[in-house]
């Protein structure tokens, strides 16, 4: 072991990494942020559920271990050998548990809410590069940790009790502030570097404010219902269902129009009914009521009418989400969406259209696909 030691300190491989070590956090964040895009699938599904809770559990060791190596707790034990690569474990469970989110929330209609945690991540991302000290400033360190430990717990809590709901958000934030208090409790005491390098007030401030603002976009309906996410919403012309498939009529859009399948220009027949179908996923076993608000757009209010709430419940556990459709006849021309909410009216996804009814208008590239 020793051996191999030193001619991993004498080879060209580490003469390359310390050439270009700046890089490396930053290449490390990528690569947990790749690894889970190339293996994760369902949040539900057991593989999912053992990577994220291996990433979290090494994680918090490794933020243990990194923090009290500069006391020399390690001296003289293997763990010192790999003192040096913690910071970049430390980037790839960043990266790893990071991207957990916007994988499972990337089949989502509704992509402002992926963006909206994209733009999170990139902000994670470009403060690494822009702090002086990057992951070995404590204050970032522990602000991240709490952030992503915030969002593991409001995935895990909800899988694991089959049961989601405003509630539920609050005792995973509460589980989750709890867990990166403790931690923090450990470290500050085991550390004398640490109490030397933060202000214990401060940084309780930091995660409380960071607590805070996550509970007031949740309320405000700011990011996804999580673990919830909607994996098609279609508006469609007819919607049939036969032997347990669905249907789906529906208008595309030109091939390169690939984040959306419906074009936006609804072409009505007078009295023809209009069809929106939406397919959820959620985990297994888990119930929630949704529901579809249809929305038009009243060009002499410059308001979004509502003109309906129609819902029904669903069941989690199916692959491609649980299938469910509403439909209105004979819509007034004009711009209409609807709506995919929980029954706490938390966002799911939104469906734009334009309603044009003509009698000689033909719809364009119809065609049908089964759910």
């Amino acid at each position: 072991m020793k051996r191999s030691l030193v001619q991993f300190r004498n080879s060209r491989l580490r003469g390359f990494i310390r050439k270009h070590e700046k890089y490396a956090p930053i290449l490390f964040f990528i690569g947990g942020f790749i690894f889970d895009t190339l293996t994760l699938g369902r949040i539900d599904r057991l593989y999912d559920l053992s990577v994220l809770c291996l990433h979290m559990t090494s994680l918090t060791i490794t933020l243990y271990l990194y923090n009290l190596a500069d006391d020399g707790k390690w001296n003289n034990t293997v763990l010192d050998r790999f003192k040096e690569y913690y910071p970049l474990a430390i980037q790839f469970f960043f990266g790893g548990l990071s991207s957990a989110y916007v994988i499972y929330y990337s089949r989502s209609v509704s992509m402002s809410k992926t963006v909206f945690f994209l733009i999170i991540l990139l902000v994670l991302l470009f403060a690494n590069e822009i702090l002086k000290k990057r992951i070995s400033n404590k204050y970032l360190q522990f602000s991240v940790y709490f952030f992503i430990s915030f969002t593991f717990f409001t995935f895990m809590v909800p899988v694991l009790i089959k049961e989601m709901s405003p509630n539920i958000f609050i005792l995973s934030g509460l589980i989750s502030l709890i867990s990166t208090l403790a931690l923090i409790a450990i470290i500050y005491r085991a550390s004398p570097s640490t109490r030397s390098e933060i202000h214990l007030g401060k940084l309780m401030g930091i995660v409380f404010s960071i607590y805070l603002i996550i509970n007031i976009f949740y309320f405000f309906r700011l990011i996804p219902p999580v673990p919830l996410a909607l994996s098609n919403g279609i508006v469609a012309h007819q919607v049939r269902v036969e032997n347990n498939n669905y249907l789906v009529t529906y208008e595309t859009d030109e091939w390169y129009v690939f984040w959306r399948k419906h074009r936006l220009k609804f072409i009505q027949k007078p009295k023809e009914d209009v069809y929106v179908f939406s397919s959820i996923f959620a985990p297994t076993s888990l119930k929630k009521s949704v529901f579809h608000r249809w929305k038009w757009y009243n060009d002499a209010t410059q308001e979004w009418e509502i003109i309906e709430d129609i819902g029904y419940d669903i069941t989690g556990g199916r692959d491609g989400g649980y299938r469910g459709y509403t439909y209105k006849n004979n819509l007034v021309e004009g711009l209409w969406k609807v709506e995919v909410l929980t029954q706490e009216e938390l966002v799911l996804g939104i469906i734009d259209f334009e309603v044009i009814t003509s009698d000689t208008l033909q719809p364009k590239r119809l065609t049908q696909k089964i759910f």
